[in-house]
């Protein structure tokens, strides 16, 4: 099974930007789906951003234009560059990992996940 650890998240400003890291090891992160979901403390988690292990990516309506999802084989870690941040956007943020094929959106598919990065959009 793969590890996964997040990083880059922090206190940002409206309208700020950061890029979340998601650095794998103990297996190639070449043949996963990567996907990024945020959850808010009390409700569900929700899906952001897919990559597959071509480059196909997928993103959730409210982050679309905003937010780009990429992957570096070479360095086994997928990125979640996040722009024009809004305070809704505030979340602590997973990485997950699931085998298999064609992009999922669903949580219950990614077998592997990280133990998340706060993200706060304040002024």
């Amino acid at each position: 099974q793969v590890q996964l650890v997040e990083s880059g998240g922090g206190l940002v400003q409206p309208g700020g930007s950061l890029r979340l890291s998601c650095a794998a090891s103990g297996r190639t992160l070449s043949v996963y789906h990567m996907g990024w979901f945020r959850q808010v403390l009390g409700k569900e988690r929700e899906f952001v951003a897919a990559i597959t292990p071509i480059s196909s990516t997928r993103y959730a309506d409210s982050v679309k234009a905003r937010f780009t999802i990429s992957r570096d084989n070479v360095k086994n870690t997928v990125y979640l560059q996040m722009n024009t941040l809004k305070p809704e956007d505030t979340a602590v943020y997973y990485c997950a990992a699931r085998g298999g094929y064609g992009i999922s959106l669903s949580q219950s598919s990614y077998g592997s996940w990280g133990q998340g990065t706060q993200v706060t959009v304040s002024s």
